[in-house]
């Protein structure tokens, strides 16, 4: 077992690891149809069990990131969620780009896997472009 605090779900520290410059990752709500060409993460167990946010922090906190793509609906339905996601977005100086939800849904077929939440907060989605640590 890994004596850090990093991921302790095995599939998802695999994927993390194996994460490359510009590889995308899709941290997803409940919701999100995932592809089936793409590598699917479910860490869902219930209704916002694990919590968007949570997952979005622990992907964060261990995968450096270029930029973040979200659905332009979010700014309507879910600004909480929107405001949560750019304060942690702004800690590596990344700010948002915004697409309508039929586009971001087809840019996640290209996506290296995608770790769905139990959130059930619409729109609580975000594409991740993998930066370098140098």
């Amino acid at each position: 077992m890994r004596r850090n605090n990093g991921t302790l779900n095995s599939q998802l520290a695999r994927v993390i690891s194996e994460t490359g410059h510009t590889d995308q990752l899709v941290v997803t709500d409940a919701g999100l149809p995932i592809p089936s060409t793409v590598e699917r993460v479910d860490l869902a167990i219930r209704k916002n069990l694990p919590r968007f946010l949570d997952l979005l922090d622990a992907v964060l906190d261990e995968v450096s990131i270029e930029a973040a793509l979200l659905s332009e609906e979010i700014r309507q339905h879910s600004p909480d969620m929107l405001a949560a996601i750019e304060e942690r977005l702004a800690k590596f100086g990344i700010v948002a780009e915004f697409v309508p939800h039929d586009a971001f849904k087809a840019t996640t077929a290209d996506a290296r896997a995608a770790v769905r939440s139990g959130e059930f907060t619409p729109y609580a989605n975000v594409l991740l472009t993998a930066g370098v640590v140098y």
